[in-house]
């Protein structure tokens, strides 16, 4: 049997539950996140009535009053459901395996959908064209979603490309393509946003009448270049 890899169990709380697997931005360490995350929606504990995962860690979220019963056993609801969780993860780890969606992404690097990137050349020592072929040659892991509705976050860009946050926030209009640190990302919705901006796309990352967002934890993503015109009749 696969040995399971070292996590942490903690409350948050009187109703959520942490998993940590480590500490840091890992994609080995996201691939075990979402082998659980994958694992636990189709063996739901009793109770639970959310998963959210992020980079290292998954946090639960459960309905207090169905634990009421086991409460008044003498067990605690944390003590409870970190039983099952460990019983689950036993399961989980060798029989899940990591599966993921390639997403395409048209993005358009010209004028003013790009206005930072001759920030990021001169920063980088590059010309344009070379930060556009370094974001494009390669596909970007979907870590986690968070800060917007549908933002998701990626990674990780070549290290010759990878930027500071900006000083301060600026307004960013939605479907901006930004850099920041080794990661990259899509902004769904107008928002004050401190990534360095260099193209943006055509497509709606986020649809608010669903809630449904177009990536997800564990997807896969490629960008590819289009010209402005291309950008206004796609």
């Amino acid at each position: 049997m696969q040995a399971s890899p070292p996590y942490h169990i903690q409350p948050l709380g009187d109703s959520a539950i942490s998993i940590s697997f480590g500490n840091r931005i890992d994609r080995q360490l996201n691939e075990r996140v979402m082998t659980m995350f994958r694992y636990l929606r189709k063996h739901l504990p009793g109770g639970v009535t959310d998963i959210v995962p992020a980079y290292s860690s998954l946090t639960l979220h459960y309905d207090y009053r169905y634990w009421q019963k086991e409460m008044a056993n003498g067990m605690s609801v944390f003590e409870v459901l970190k039983q099952d969780l460990e019983s689950l993860f036993e399961s989980a780890l060798t029989t899940e395996h990591s599966v993921s969606n390639l997403v395409k992404i048209p993005v358009c690097y010209e004028g003013r959908h790009a206005p930072d990137l001759s920030i990021v050349a001169s920063m980088a020592g590059l010309r344009p064209a070379e930060v556009i072929a370094q974001h494009t040659e390669k596909s970007y892991h979907v870590y986690m979603l968070g800060f917007l509705p549908g933002f998701a976050y990626m990674g990780e860009v070549a290290e010759t490309i990878a930027m500071p946050r900006k000083d301060r926030p600026q307004p960013t209009v939605a479907g901006s393509v930004g850099i920041a640190g080794l990661q990259t990302g899509v902004y769904p919705l107008d928002s004050p946003g401190g990534w360095h901006i260099i193209g943006r796309t055509p497509l709606a990352m986020f649809d608010a009448d669903s809630g449904q967002s177009r990536l997800q934890p564990g997807d896969q993503v490629q960008f590819y270049p289009i010209s402005s015109h291309e950008f206004i009749h796609y």
